[in-house]
């Protein structure tokens, strides 16, 4: 096994130390999945492609079932990124960037991000196209003698007052949900991404890749619950709106 394959075990076999990457209080506070796939027929393109009708869809299915949060969007194909451009098809293939590789966990505007392990300041950006991750944190772990990265998106402005190269605590504050105007123009969310490997990258990350592409991207990118075990604390059932 390599280094690279043995990143999904050490996550595993740590899943203890793990501090919640957001406020929440298990017995009290409720989480629900949230499914943005192509097969969810509530979510039309009227409402995805307007901010403002999409922040009301999210927050009604909120308050709809109870939950401070709603989460998914892991390996999730979407059709809901054609409302930018941002996730256009390149003149060589054609093929648009629409299979998700994060976890988005909806909620808030102001909501905390809590660092889940401690780790170092990689990168940051304001990756502020129209549709982009907006606000965005880069942290870089090492654990187990193994180095990997998580990546936070749709942040805000604020927290950018930062400096790559400075240590985080476990359960230090690292960000908060941005409001649209800082987050890429999207509802108040979190998108969370394990990377293996930031191929040279610096501040950004993609979070959405082209379906063809999904094998290499699914492995550089292993589930972000490995991290946040958020999963264990949903209902049963798949829930569209």
């Amino acid at each position: 096994m390599t280094n690279q394959d043995a990143l999904i075990p050490v996550l595993q076999k740590n899943n203890r130390i793990y501090h919640p990457v957001v406020p929440f209080l298990p017995g009290e506070d409720r989480v629900v999945r949230m499914d943005l796939s192509a097969s969810n027929h509530t979510l039309r393109d009227e409402i995805f492609s307007d901010t403002g009708r999409f922040s009301t869809w999210v927050n009604d299915f909120r308050r709809q079932h109870g939950a401070r949060y709603a989460i998914g969007g892991y390996g999730e194909l979407r059709t809901m990124y054609s409302r930018s451009a941002v996730f256009s098809g390149d003149q060589a293939s054609g093929e648009p960037r629409r299979f998700h590789l994060g976890v988005d966990i909806w909620g808030d505007a102001g909501t905390p991000v809590f660092c889940p392990i401690g780790g170092m300041i990689h990168s940051f950006a304001m990756n502020d196209r129209d549709g982009d991750y907006g606000a965005t944190i880069i942290l870089l772990h090492q654990l187990d003698g193994l180095a990997f990265y998580t990546l936070y998106g749709h942040l805000s402005a604020a927290d950018l007052a930062i400096t790559e190269g400075t240590y985080v605590n476990r359960g230090q504050v690292i960000g908060h949900f941005g409001e649209p105007k800082e987050n890429g123009n999207w509802p108040p969310h979190l998108h969370i991404q394990v990377i293996r490997d930031m191929e040279l990258r610096e501040g950004d990350y993609p979070g959405v890749c082209r379906y063809s592409e999904r094998g290499q991207y699914l492995y550089n990118c292993p589930d972000p619950d490995l991290l946040i075990s958020m999963n264990k604390y949903l209902p049963g059932e798949y829930l569209q709106g």
